[in-house]
């Protein structure tokens, strides 16, 4: 896995995600799209990297969507929001659901992550990146 730094000695961060699961996919997909800093970097969790990812972090049972940032794994509603604020323009709004208790973001978090699958469907294998995106998902 390459060093949490980038050569521009930016700190970057790293988007963790099932990649079967279709709502995932179709998050990664939007974060791609709006992302026009690149700041955001891509891992499936059930890739090498996203697994040592989880290890490293004793997240073990982890399965939907996380943000690795600043050396500190976000999980569920907080990684979903801290991801949606750093977007910009009205993204920047998700910054303050962060405010609501995490005990309730986070029901409606896994209310919605126990349905995905029935909702979005699951896919055979893991999401293969856009060419012109293949650099931004980490691989061994």
């Amino acid at each position: 896995m390459r060093n949490s730094r980038s050569e521009s000695g930016k700190q970057e961060q790293i988007l963790l995600f099932d990649g079967v699961c279709g709502l995932c996919t179709r998050s990664v997909r939007f974060v791609l799209k709006r992302d026009q800093r690149r700041q955001f970097q891509f891992a499936p969790l059930q890739s090498p990297v996203g697994q040592r990812i989880v290890d490293a972090h004793q997240a073990a049972g982890a399965d939907s969507f996380m943000l690795l940032q600043n050396g500190e794994l976000y999980m569920k509603s907080e990684a979903a929001l801290r991801v949606g604020r750093q977007l910009g323009g009205l993204w920047r709004l998700c910054g303050l659901l962060l405010f609501i208790p995490r005990g309730l973001r986070d029901a409606v978090y896994d209310w919605i992550a126990s349905n995905r699958y029935r909702w979005f469907g699951k896919m055979d294998a893991c999401m293969r990146p856009d060419p012109q995106d293949r650099d931004r998902f980490l691989e061994d």
